[in-house]
């Protein structure tokens, strides 16, 4: 059945397609936004560190961490009522292993324009002395994954974003007219709609439509990763703790479940595989066990009061990065055109604040538009 047309048609329904459908909106007078699951943020945008980048994390990628200071303030006013600031944040490098030392990672903050002072006495307290090297108090902060949601969908309903839930773009091919006409499967039913642009923000199922639809598919590495969800004892809470840069560890307030999250660099990821070269895996796929004791047992050994920690849940996702990401930790976004439909544009960032350097690059396509136009 073929059903309407419309200007754009955004898929997927996380951060990034939700503010991307908003960008549009504003161009536009009918958009339509897919999402699969039966909620908007219920994947990557909710299962990760809720970390707001300030630049800190990226010391080995300056052009990463220099767009995290720009992209900082900006999401931080205008998400203002998702955004938590009431912990310490502390970075702390370790004796052995790390990438950084104290001095180059404070000298990095100071290059970067990042807040930074040595951490209190107090704070220094939590830490192994034998074990770290230095300790600095920062300027970080956590957003409400629900809080967010609720945000990005009254903005979408007040800015008239038709929004289709549980519906997965399945196929997309070009009209003799130049639309593309997309295919959309929605509790068994099958509907091809016609648009003028289609935006794929599916993060780690950028390739499935690419797939099915016969064009090129994106170079990816992917991993199947558990964010630890914990009860922390009583001198951890109202703290947020990072050790850099290597194999360690990151304790993170999760506001959306009033918990802390722990991640590691070595645990968080269970197994891994590359597009084009291995065959696609389930996203979110749960390994068979939980790598919460391993990563508590080595974060202990940094900051020994982590063994009280108490599980209370994983969450579990597919962690998708560009394979240039591998080399320097980079964050750059990826904003790519299909060859075969030009009016196909694939996108996907790795952070929350990523968002603004996606509009970057609607604002300059939309320029290059209007130079061919004229």
């Amino acid at each position: 059945m073929i059903g309407a047309r419309y200007d754009a048609v955004v898929i997927g329904g996380g951060a990034v397609g939700c503010s991307v459908a908003l960008y549009l909106r504003g161009l536009y007078d009918r958009v339509l936004l897919l999402e699969r699951e039966p909620a908007l943020l219920r994947r990557a945008s909710y299962s990760n560190q809720a970390r707001v980048h300030n630049g800190y994390h990226y010391p080995r990628s300056f052009i990463t961490a220099l767009r995290s200071r720009v992209n900082f303030p900006r999401f931080a006013e205008e998400f203002a009522d998702c955004v938590v600031r009431d912990f310490d944040k502390l970075y702390a490098i370790p004796r052995q292993y790390s990438k950084v030392t104290a001095p180059q990672f404070a000298m990095f903050c100071r290059r970067i324009g990042a807040p930074i002072e040595p951490a209190t006495r107090e704070a220094r307290r939590l830490f192994d002395p034998g074990t770290i090297e230095d300790v600095f108090l920062v300027q970080e902060y956590a957003f409400d994954a629900d809080k967010l949601q609720a945000r990005l969908a009254s903005s979408l309903v007040e800015r008239d974003v038709e929004v289709r839930l549980g519906a997965n773009a399945s196929r997309a091919a070009a009209t003799p007219g130049g639309d593309i006409a997309l295919e959309i499967e929605t509790s068994g039913a099958t509907e091809t709609v016609h648009a003028g642009h289609v935006y794929n923000c599916t993060y780690s199922q950028i390739n499935a439509l690419l797939r099915a639809s016969g064009l090129s598919l994106i170079p990816l590495k992917h991993e199947a990763t558990e964010m630890a969800l914990v009860e922390v004892p009583q001198e951890l809470l109202g703290v947020g703790i990072t050790i850099m840069c290597g194999p360690f560890f990151s304790l993170m307030p999760f506001p959306a479940r009033a918990l802390h999250s722990l991640s590691h660099v070595r645990f968080t990821p269970h197994f891994s595989w590359q597009e084009p070269q291995s065959a696609p895996r389930a996203i979110g796929e749960r390994p068979e066990r939980s790598n919460f004791d391993r990563m508590v047992r080595d974060a202990q050994r940094f900051v020994p009061s982590a063994r009280e920690c108490r599980y209370v849940d994983s969450l579990w996702e597919t962690k998708t990065v560009l394979p240039s990401s591998e080399a320097d930790d980079s964050r750059p976004i990826l904003f790519k055109r299909d060859a075969v439909l030009p009016n196909l544009i694939s996108i996907m960032g790795g952070k929350i604040d990523n968002i603004y350097d996606v509009f970057a690059e609607l604002d300059a396509l939309g320029a290059a538009s209007a130079g061919v136009a004229g």
